[in-house]
Parts: C-alpha cells; sequence; structure tokens
C-alpha cells in the first residue's frame, strides 16, 4: 500500500510540474503581469479530493518548489509560493467547512492565490500601488478558478471509475 502511495505522489507532482510547464508555453494577452491559468493548481483540487490535504499540501509544495527552480528563478518562486500557500490555506478550510462545491473551492483558490501574490509583490517592491492590479487579477482568479474546478470534477468522475 506504502508503494502505491508514493507512486501517487509521483505521478500528480510530474503532472503539476508538467501542467505549469505547459501553461508556460501558451502565449496569453494579458492586461496584468503574472496573470496565468492556473493549469496546474487542477491537479492541487483534485489531490485534494482524491486524497487528502497532507498529500495537496506535500504536491504543491513540491511543484512550486521545483517549478520555481526549474522554470521561473528566485522571484518567480516567491511569488508562487506565497499565492500557493495562501490558496491552498483557504481551499482546505472551506473543503473542511462542506459548505462549498468543488468548484467553489477552486474558486476561492483562483482568487487567494493571487491576492497572496499581490501581497508579497507589494512587499517586495515596496508599493501598495500593486493593489491596482488586484481587481483584474480578482475576475481572473474567479473565471480560471470556475474552469479549474470543473476539469476537476470531471477528472474526480473519471478516477472514482477506477
Amino acid at each position: 500500500m506504502q508503494s502505491r502511495k508514493v507512486a501517487q505522489y509521483g505521478l500528480f507532482a510530474a503532472l503539476a510540474i508538467l501542467m505549469g510547464y505547459v501553461e508556460m508555453l501558451i502565449p496569453l494577452p494579458l492586461l496584468v503581469p503574472g496573470m496565468k491559468l492556473g493549469l496546474a493548481n487542477v491537479v492541487i483540487v483534485v489531490v485534494l479530493y482524491y486524497m487528502n490535504a497532507k498529500s495537496a499540501f506535500f504536491i504543491s509544495f513540491v511543484r512550486v518548489l521545483l517549478s520555481g527552480l526549474l522554470f521561473q528563478g528566485f522571484a518567480g518562486l516567491l511569488y508562487s509560493l506565497a499565492g500557493a500557500l495562501l490558496s491552498f490555506a483557504v481551499m482546505t478550510l472551506l473543503k473542511k467547512t462542506g459548505k462549498c462545491s468543488i468548484v467553489g473551492v477552486s474558486i476561492a483558490g483562483g482568487v487567494f492565490h493571487n491576492v497572496g501574490q499581490i501581497i508579497v509583490a507589494a512587499l517586495v517592491v515596496e508599493n501598495m500601488k500593486m493593489a491596482y492590479y488586484l481587481p483584474f487579477l480578482l475576475v481572473s482568479g474567479v473565471v480560471t478558478g470556475c474552469l479549474i474546478g470543473v476539469v476537476a470534477r470531471l477528472c474526480l468522475r473519471y478516477l472514482g471509475r477506477k
């Protein structure tokens, strides 16, 4: 049983890293610097529901760390880590309440990921004017969070049949 769990961790982590890399290859006409689709978060939401919060946290941390080191550099790693930690905390709390659907949890994750990144960006550049980006990022967080939640729900249905 333990080897199966290790294999699942490895597969989910590799898939999350791959999704993050694919996302970097997709050119998006963006209004705000740093706006992304958040494809790797599909894996994190799936693991949060398919396995547990501890597993999802581990996979999320490994993904952020390795993706940051491989593709983004230190600044990108710092922003991703802040967004991922805040997003994960909110998603875990909402899932525990049982009052939100998987899509609602994912939307909250997308929104708070952006909030975490804006907070770190404002602290790094020592300029609170970074908050002007927040309305655009909140809208993108809702839209992408909704899409990610729908895809994660479909993935979980498929995993439930296996």
